[in-house]
């Protein structure tokens, strides 16, 4: 039997590992999906650990064998809108990634239940998540739905094609 992550929430002080698991995750598990013109262009913006996120509590790291081998969280704060009205109903999914020497061995799936029960234990009935093209399959196992196929601007000039994708707490009936 594989060993089950151990979780806990995230500090500033874990910034490099973080960092680490979105380079190697991010730069290798998104080449399917995109181009090298789109992977140059993203991936030096968002493989580094954001201080808010590290230091708001409801972000996490997965650690087997004493190592950080994934990180991911939520937040009732819309990702790139930080001055945007918050919904106390709608979580947002954030900076999800998993060693790509770690996939398939329960890292993100428990980082993702994790954030499910602290957000829906914080009153979000909704979770939104603005997924990589390859993460498709992994958000639709945790009862996400696709909204929509976005451009997310990660700096002016520069968009990663996404998909917006969204999982109620009460399960939406066309599903």
């Amino acid at each position: 039997m594989t060993e089950r992550p151990r979780l806990r929430i995230a500090t500033p002080d874990d910034a490099d590992a973080v960092s680490r698991v979105l380079r190697a995750s991010y730069g290798a598990l998104m080449k399917p999906a995109y181009s090298d013109t789109v992977l140059d262009a993203v991936l030096p913006l968002i493989t580094t650990a954001n201080p808010a996120l590290l230091a708001g509590g409801t972000y996490y790291v997965a650690l087997l064998d004493g190592t950080i081998v994934g990180c991911g969280g939520w937040t009732f704060a819309r990702p790139g809108a930080p001055d945007a009205p918050v919904d106390p109903k709608r979580g947002h999914i954030r900076h999800f990634a998993t060693d790509p020497a770690w996939t398939r061995r329960g890292v993100a799936r428990a980082l993702m239940e994790r954030c499910i029960t602290d957000a829906e234990a914080a009153g979000a009935t909704t979770l939104e998540a603005y997924a990589t093209l390859v993460a498709e399959a992994f958000y639709r196992s945790a009862g996400f739905r696709t909204v929509a196929a976005i451009d997310v601007p990660i700096r002016p000039g520069v968009d990663l094609p996404s998909l917006h994708m969204i999982r109620s707490a009460v399960p939406d009936p066309a599903d």
